[in-house]
């Protein structure tokens, strides 16, 4: 059910630990009961090098391919990254780059679409030996996001990628859950899975006195995952409820369907997300 759900985040606010402790606290997990909930270790490329200088033994990560915001320069530095990337797979030990994060800069013009960009990463991918690797592409949420995500999403599945979704942030720029159930009910008719990071810190939706708003759970995406075939409606009760009713109502079968959607999320915690499963009963403190 939460095998490999969590992927950890810890090099990213709100806890945006130095290299040695986010590491330190990965490995502390990776040893811990709760082991098999934890995924990967999140790296931007950019910090690749600080990652391998204090590593003590190997690690899967999820690489962000942080190539930049501005689309003039994007294609370029997109394709060095995929380079270096496929040059650390053939002969760095230390690392397995398990999964790619791609985050799409935003649109010059309004003629433009996300076509070009998603089938620039599928390019590059393809010269530098990546296409085998699961990579989750994220659209800018911006102005244009609910025009161009039909589209996008389209386009990612023609190109056999997978799709991001942004659930929240530092500055409470969360999605209403109309804008993230279109995005999972669109991901679903296309088949595309998806990837989701910031926000999801605990499992049910809740107003979080401290950062000001009200935040997404993991487990109202995961219930809404499962029952995405069953109209953007019922998506968006899912995932505004305020209980996890709809995801204990899940049959075996579902929750199976929804983690072949669902594919992870990032957070930054991986012991917040576990005390709360263990508060719901869902988890159980001692084996």
């Amino acid at each position: 059910m939460f095998e490999g759900l969590i992927d950890y985040a810890g090099l990213f606010p709100p806890a945006k630990l130095a290299m040695d402790p986010a590491v330190e606290e990965y490995l502390h997990e990776r040893d811990g009961r709760f082991a098999p909930m934890l995924g990967r270790f999140i790296v931007p490329a950019s910090r690749i090098d600080e990652l391998l200088a204090v590593l003590t033994q190997p690690i899967p990560v999820s690489v962000i391919v942080d190539a930049g915001t501005d689309p003039r320069t994007w294609m370029a530095n997109a394709s060095s990254i995929g380079e270096r990337l496929a040059a650390l797979r053939s002969g760095e030990t230390r690392i397995s780059i398990d999964v790619l994060e791609v985050p799409l800069p935003p649109l010059l013009s309004l003629r433009e679409s996300y076509d070009a960009s998603i089938g620039q990463w599928a390019m590059i991918a393809e010269r530098y030996g990546l296409r085998d690797l699961p990579a989750f592409v994220e659209i800018p949420r911006d102005a244009r996001y609910a025009e161009q995500l039909p589209g996008a999403i389209a386009a990612l599945a023609r190109y056999g990628l997978g799709a991001k979704v942004r659930c929240g942030s530092v500055d409470g720029d969360a999605p209403s859950p109309e804008t993230l159930a279109r995005f999972i009910a669109l991901s679903a008719e296309e088949s595309v899975p998806f990837k989701a990071t910031a926000g999801l810190h605990h499992p049910v939706r809740h107003y979080n006195g401290a950062a000001g708003y009200t935040m997404h759970g993991f487990l109202n995406v995961l219930a809404a995952a499962a029952r995405a075939h069953d109209g953007i409606d019922e998506v968006e009760r899912i995932l505004a409820a305020e209980n996890d009713a709809a995801f204990r109502a899940l049959t075996p079968a579902e929750v199976a369907a929804g983690r072949a959607r669902f594919i992870s999320y990032g957070s930054c915690s991986f012991s917040e997300p576990v005390e709360d499963l263990i508060a719901l009963g869902l988890l159980q403190q001692n084996a």
